[in-house]
């Protein structure tokens, strides 16, 4: 028996002893594979190792993690997705509560468009490690895709709630005992028919955020049982399968500021064809529970004719030379909103803002005007809607003015008695669709003429297009001529055909550039291109002092001849050496062309797409630029990734222009990196721009901050338990503000929070107490802050003045904090990765 177990116990030793060498070996070759860079082999040995060792899961954690990193950034590059995803996942069986692995597991899941699920790890890691500034970032980003804003503002109006509450609650006294709530959200509306006595409540929500919100909503508030959650679109819920039979009411609010953008026409037709009871007839006392109904029943939609400075700076091109560039005849800019004659494309016709907070105001020009109804209870005209022809309408104009935009906004009808308005005359959390007027070759319009234009319901939206005016004085038609030719008589087709040879022959064959709106306002957005023309100017003369650069600006290349001659008075001279320009600002960018006109500049744009680069060439010609004078950088690059990297192997960039800020208010991700990249590529006396960044911000006390960032308790929502669920998607900071508008009490003067430096890092921190002084007494609940962009000491931008096309962001408070007169407040303001944080120290 001894013998037996001696013999065990050797062969369990040489067993240990075996396991111990192939750990050791695999660990050596482990550390091999990552100094030949051998990643994927590498992260190989670390699964054996630690299967065989669990009990080095401590001491090997930081290394394994820097191999499954690098490995999963090769299997990224090599587009092998499902071997990437089956490494995080063996990773998180070995370490299941490693907040820094699931963090990366998000990022790889949000790039590749997997919000909901990124979500998920980006809250795990906060769960993990609260302190974990790179997981509550990313948190905070995808929070603002997953769980959108306005659910903070509806919930937190009161009026809007209690009007439907009312509604359905009068829809089930009088017999509608089976509801089905479609696009619940949070689950409020199911909760308000369970709560007016409804038998059977179901509810079905697509986003499966939003989904799983509602399940714990509807939990904390003990109607689980009572309320059957679905995770599907309304289109495709059957019956048995999902809901055991037709219902008697169904309740949605899938409308947006254009009324049906949201797909609510096509839901209830559906709705109506599958799911409900077949409608009430009219004028006839019958049991409301043996037929459907919908709420809202209907809706009226109005529209008005508006001056707005605003809404026209960011859908038109209003200038014809912006800092010595000029724009070619020939180039037609258009917003993405302009709708083309004949367009296939499904593009959302409007854009949105709240018309009572819209900076610089609007001005009427026309009365309100009714534009059209419609009835959820009747299928016929809902099923009518898409196949409506569309139709003109005319008004007259009350007012003299620009005509820049339509606006439109509704009263939905809940019911006989209940309505809501979303009327920008109004106290209301909605904002108005606005059609901006493009393509007119005039927009100022006087008191007597006429605006016109054509309406329909296509692709699921309300479309108002072929907006135009007709003169009092004699019916001219002020319309697009480039869309129609329909003109009046032989006088007006002789003058327009002649136009168009006219400038087919100066400009060649027209060219339409469509730009998002804020790159509209960009080109709109004159001190900045001076600016930089000024600071650019300045670099490129003291990098090239023989030549001045400011007598080779607009005169140089004004015309092709001037060109020529000097050319070839100069031909036994030396060519000097180009300076090189590299612009990498995001989107569409004329600065290449400024810089072009500085001297002998060779200037790169970092412009990507195709129709933007041929707008920019027919400029460059338009400006008598020889055609290697401005060149598309990303062609020359091998690798599309790898932007920041020298013109030539033996050359150097004069100047790199960065993009700092995003035009929603923040800063750019990983803008710092690049600037410590770009610092290793500019030749002596070289510049980035900007080189350094002021932050600017100060303390206020505003409501609708609040209202914006959280839900206020359950008195909003009529005492349902809802705040602590949808407030765990809450963002400390809130994006594209209009500070100049927003409406809030100031508590302190503006003070410098921060400077962020891409010329010299050594005058970075990255963190900063700053002492605010308190000159008002209130509560303090945000604190908005902006930038003076600093090209250099003498040329500054400041993102809040009446032309940028920045918006400002504001740091929401947790809870607010009361203050007197005289009261010293100290703001820790931390800067991690392109990330501001700012909190009040007690």
């Amino acid at each position: 028996m001894s013998n037996s177990n001696a013999k065990f116990r050797h062969r369990r030793g040489a067993q240990e002893a075996g396991r111990r060498e192939l750990i050791s070996r695999s660990l050596q070759s482990a550390q091999h594979c990552l100094e030949d860079q051998d990643y994927g082999t590498a992260y190989a040995h670390y699964l054996l190792v630690l299967n065989l060792a669990p009990e080095l899961k401590t001491s090997v954690k930081e290394t394994f993690q820097f191999t499954l990193f690098k490995w999963a950034e090769e299997l990224d590059s090599l587009a092998r997705i499902q071997d990437l995803f089956n490494c995080y996942e063996q990773a998180l069986e070995l370490y299941p509560n490693d907040e820094v692995i699931c963090n990366s597991m998000g990022e790889h899941l949000f790039r590749m468009g997997f919000r909901d699920e990124a979500a998920g790890y980006f809250h795990k890691a906060v769960k993990l490690n609260p302190d974990f500034a790179d997981a509550k970032e990313n948190f905070y980003r995808v929070a603002n895709w997953l769980v959108e804003r306005w659910h903070f503002i509806m919930l937190n109006d009161a009026k809007r709630n209690l009007t439907y509450l009312k509604a359905i609650e009068n829809a089930v006294c009088s017999g509608c005992k089976s509801v089905l709530d479609i696009g619940t959200g949070t689950g409020i509306l199911s909760m308000f028919a369970k709560k007016a006595g409804a038998s059977s409540v179901f509810a079905c929500e697509l986003s499966k955020t939003m989904y799983e919100l509602a399940c714990d909503v509807v939990a904390a508030n003990n109607m689980d049982r009572e309320i059957k959650l679905l995770h599907l679109k309304s289109l495709d819920i059957e019956i048995p399968k999902h809901i055991p039979e037709r219902v008697s009411l169904v309740v949605t609010e899938t409308v947006d500021a254009g009324l049906f953008g949201e797909g609510i026409v096509e839901s209830l037709i559906h709705a109506w064809e599958h799911l409900l009871l077949q409608p009430k007839p009219k004028n006839q006392d019958v049991n409301a529970e043996d037929y459907g109904q919908v709420i809202p029943a209907g809706a009226t939609v109005f529209g008005m004719a508006v001056e707005c400075k605003e809404i026209r700076r960011h859908h038109r091109v209003g200038a014809q030379e912006v800092a010595g560039v000029h724009l070619s005849h020939s180039v037609k800019f258009f917003s993405p909103t302009y709708a083309f004659a004949g367009s296939e494309e499904t593009v959302e016709p409007y854009t949105t803002e709240k018309l009572s907070r819209i900076p610089g105001g609007y001005v009427p020009l026309t009365e309100p005007f009714q534009i059209m109804t419609v009835d959820f209870n009747n299928l016929q005209e809902l099923k009518s809607l898409a196949h409506r022809k569309s139709w003109k309408l005319s008004q007259p104009v009350i007012e003299g003015g620009m005509l820049d935009a339509i606006v439109v906004w509704f009263v939905l009808q809940l019911d006989d008695e209940h309505t809501l308005s979303t009327s920008p005359s109004e106290e209301t959390c909605w904002e108005q669709a606005v059609y901006p007027v493009q393509g007119l070759p005039d927009y100022s319009v006087k008191a007597g003429d006429t605006v016109m234009m054509e309406v329909c319901c296509h692709d699921c939206y309300l479309k108002i297009q072929k907006i135009s005016f007709l003169t009092s004085e004699c019916g001219m038609d002020c319309s697009d001529r480039d869309e129609t030719l329909s003109l009046g008589n032989e006088a007006e087709l002789c003058n327009a055909l002649a136009s168009l040879q006219t400038t087919s022959k100066q400009d060649g064959k027209g060219q339409v550039c469509v730009l998002e709106s804020t790159e509209i306002a960009l080109l709109n957005n004159v001190p900045y291109h001076e600016c930089f023309r000024a600071a650019m100017g300045k670099v490129l003369s003291s990098l090239n002092p023989s030549k001045d650069l400011e007598s080779m600006d607009v005169d140089r290349y004004s015309s092709g001849v001037n060109l020529q001659e000097s050319q070839n008075k100069s031909s036994l001279d030396v060519v000097p050496d180009p300076l090189y320009v590299l612009d990498v600002s995001e989107g569409f960018s004329i600065l290449p062309i400024i810089a072009g006109k500085l001297g002998p500049v060779k200037a790169y744009s970092s412009i990507e797409k195709e129709q933007h680069q041929a707008v920019l060439n027919v400029i460059s010609e338009a400006n008598n630029f020889p055609k290697e004078t401005v060149e598309f950088w990303l062609s020359h690059l091998e690798d599309e990734n790898v932007v920041l990297q020298r013109p030539k192997s033996d050359k150097l960039w004069s100047i790199i222009i960065l993009d700092v800020i995003e035009t929603s208010g923040l800063i750019q991700q990983e803008v710092m990196e690049k600037a410590a990249i770009s610092r290793c590529l500019l030749q002596s006396g070289g510049k980035i721009f900007p080189q350094y960044v002021l932050v600017y911000g100060m303390l206020v006390e505003s409501q609708s901050l609040l209202l914006e960032s959280a839900v206020q308790g359950t008195e909003p929502t009529l005492g349902f338990n809802i705040a602590p669920f949808i407030n765990q998607f809450k963002v400390p900071v809130r994006v594209y503000l209009d500070l100049s508008t927003l409406p809030c009490v100031p508590l302190s003067k503006p003070a410098e929070l921060l400077r962020l430096d891409l010329m010299n890092p050594l005058l970075n921190s990255a963190s900063r107490e700053v002492k605010v002084q308190i000159c008002k007494s209130g509560q303090v609940t945000a604190i908005p802050f902006w930038y003076h962009i600093h090209l250099d000491e003498e040329h500054s931008l400041n993102t809040s003045d009446e032309f940028s096309h920045w918006k400002q962001a504001a740091v929401v408070l947790d809870e607010p904090l009361q203050v007197q007169v005289g009261d010293e407040l100290v703001l820790d303001v931390q800067h991690h990765k392109s990330n501001i944080s700012i909190t009040v120290k007690q």
